[in-house]
């Protein structure tokens, strides 16, 4: 079943920029954008302490290349490095993502691509934007992504969003869930991995200038863990 569904699979939504350049007459476009986190969490779980996380996506046309990073301020926390291939038609986006994730300690080097060893997870993703709510389905299919026997686990991730305004934010409600057992997120069946609204507001320094402020509350019922993230977006 689950090789079945990966045939299907493959929309990892791309960072928005504040910053971008825009060639209209040949449609390549390129955006910049850096993100100030107080906490690092990523589909429920908590990846990292306050944490920079830079991001630039080059385009042409319906098709681009987007590269994000992430690296925690505290030396104990992680570095993370990702690059998304994606392809959007009308509403329906596509893309092809290599995560790739050092913990505290670990010197794995980033051209080492063993299976059992790597330090990279490869993800096929496809969602739909249906304006007052869109979906997501995302699934391993390649690196590092076994169970304790050494079998292949396909980690999978559905997240629906429903975005809404309130008192002038920009607000986004969200649930996600891994379909089936995933030691990923500590999960040996359906579970719903985070819940979370969060809000958020333009803040102009001058006409040209400007920054998001954002607030989210997450939850992870799987982990029965609790978050409050709070970023600025530049």
């Amino acid at each position: 079943m689950k090789k079945m569904m990966l045939g299907a699979l493959i929309a990892l939504a791309l960072p928005t920029a504040a910053w971008a350049q825009e060639e209209e007459e040949n449609d390549v476009y390129a955006e910049l954008n850096a993100n100030l986190v107080s906490n690092y969490i990523w589909h429920g779980q908590n990846l990292g302490d306050i944490s920079v996380q830079p991001s630039l996506t080059v385009g042409w046309k319906n098709l681009s290349l987007n590269v994000w990073g992430s690296a925690g301020i505290a030396t104990d926390n992680h570095r993370e490095i990702d690059f998304s291939l994606g392809y959007e038609l009308g509403n329906l986006s596509l893309a092809v993502t290599d995560y790739w994730f050092v913990g505290s300690g670990e010197t794995d080097k980033f051209f080492n691509y063993s299976a059992h060893s790597t330090l990279h997870t490869l993800e096929g993703s496809i969602g739909y934007d249906f304006g007052f709510l869109s979906l997501q389905w995302s699934t391993y299919f390649g690196g590092y992504d076994y169970d304790d026997e050494g079998k292949r686990e396909y980690t999978s991730y559905i997240q629906a969003e429903v975005p809404f305004t309130l008192a002038g934010f920009e607000g986004v409600a969200s649930v996600g869930a891994t379909p089936w057992g995933s030691s990923t997120y500590e999960a040996n069946r359906f579970m719903v991995c985070e819940a979370a609204v969060g809000l958020s507001k333009e803040v102009k320094l001058t006409p040209a200038i400007s920054f998001n402020a954002t607030g989210k509350v997450i939850v992870n019922p799987a982990t029965e863990n609790t978050f409050f993230v709070f970023g600025l977006e530049f």
